[in-house]
């Protein structure tokens, strides 16, 4: 409720005033100020929120023409849930977003709704640039060209915007630094992890999807798949031309502050690694007491060789058939692979007969090797991966173990 009185303080705020007032927190002498044409341009960075897919924040781009009383945001991050097979889309990387254009006023609201800040860096540019800038974005919004096909980490509503700027100016942009060169020594799993701080499972999940090219050192310009980076680059960007050089950011204002308790957080769930010693520990326990009792528990197997087949049938459509870059030559298909679930009937045949089963053998062998050459794998594997391998493989030596006890009597 008090959110939604909040909100509606917003909007009154909004409709009587031309932009929200918010504190300065830099600022520089623009090359042409809003006054002068009546045009200001502005690129908008929203903080991250609760959802996965919000994680890394956003960028839009706000267009306010002072004498006309417009002021609307182009957005490049709109997309539904109720698209037709979103989620086989998704997975295979054929996710169509589009840009949209939003009431300044709703946009601000919506963001306060989800515990979000804004920062607003006005572009310090000509009244020709103004007007390049436009076109482009009146271009982009053309209903045959507003439906993009977005690309997590190259094409998204963050590069997007970044692009449309650059192509306005014209070759005159200069980064303070080289944004080619991969000396960062950062990756994408990097700009993950730094996202994903206080989102454990979020950062797992992610983790398990991105194969060992997630793990190659990347430029600043790849780093711009993420909203704060364009934001950062753009604020120490100049604008050169034959009147001399310019700041490309004229002035900086954070348009939308959240207090710390209206933000949104994260339950306080037990962390994947957690969770993965925990069912190893109780797998472990069970396994001990079949084997002192000669009983297989063949259920136990059942229950896991299946879900780890199902994960790697999900984990080999990403490597081998998805077009997401950074998610081939995922090594996590060692531990979780569709040829569980093919050999599971013969396995379970094996296990409830408590015969030694060959496919066990195997797979325990390959499950030993991932474990004791984990650290020299070259891919960066979540730690909860370990509990979860040794699970199958204490089940593995569990029917080994039976099965020679069976076959000694």
């Amino acid at each position: 409720m008090q959110r939604f009185v909040y909100t509606i303080i917003i909007y009154l705020l909004t409709t009587f005033s031309p932009s929200m007032s918010g504190t300065r927190i830099q600022a520089a002498e623009p090359h042409t100020t809003p006054q002068e044409d009546g045009i200001r341009l502005s690129l908008l960075t929203c903080g991250p929120g609760a959802e996965i897919y919000s994680l890394f924040g956003h960028t839009a781009i706000r267009y306010e023409d002072l004498s006309h009383g417009v002021d609307v945001v182009f957005n490049y991050g709109i997309f539904s849930f109720d698209t037709p097979n979103f989620i086989l889309r998704f997975t295979l990387g054929e996710t169509d977003y589009q840009l949209g254009v939003t009431d300044y006023r709703r946009f601000i609201a919506s963001y306060w709704m989800e515990g979000r800040e804004v920062w607003q860096q006005t572009l310090n540019l000509t009244p020709e640039e103004k007007r390049k800038l436009i076109g482009l974005l009146e271009e982009n919004y053309r209903p045959e060209n507003r439906i993009y096909r977005y690309n997590f980490f190259y094409d998204n509503c963050a590069t997007r915007p970044r692009d449309q700027v650059e192509k306005a100016v014209e070759g005159r942009l200069r980064y303070t630094e080289d944004m080619e060169t991969t000396d960062t020594g950062r990756s994408f799993r990097d700009l993950v992890h730094q996202y994903c701080e206080g989102h454990p499972w979020a950062r797992f999940g992610i983790d398990m999807c991105l194969g060992s090219e997630a793990d190659r050192p990347i430029n600043r310009r790849q780093m711009m798949f993420a909203p704060f980076y364009v934001k950062d680059f753009f604020a120490s960007a100049t604008l050169a031309d034959s009147t001399g050089v310019r700041p490309l950011v004229a002035a900086t204002e954070q348009v939308l502050a959240i207090p710390a308790d209206a933000r949104k957080k994260e339950a306080d769930y037990p962390s994947p690694l957690q969770a993965a010693l925990s069912l190893l520990l109780i797998v472990g326990i069970a396994t001990w007491v079949g084997i002192r009792k000669g009983k297989s528990l063949w259920g136990i197997d059942l229950a896991l060789f299946s879900l780890a087949g199902v994960a790697g049938c999900f984990w080999t459509i990403l490597a081998f058939c998805s077009q997401h870059p950074a998610v081939s030559s995922n090594y996590i298909l060692l531990v979780f692979h569709p040829l569980h679930l093919v050999c599971l009937p013969f396995m379970l045949r094996k296990v409830i007969k408590k015969q030694i089963s060959y496919y066990m053998a195997a797979s325990g062998m390959v499950l030993t090797l991932f474990i004791v050459l984990f650290g020299l794998i070259p891919q960066e594997i979540h730690l909860a991966v370990l509990p979860l391998a040794l699970c199958l493989l204490i089940r593995s030596a569990s029917n080994i173990l039976i099965g020679k006890k069976q076959t000694r009597r």
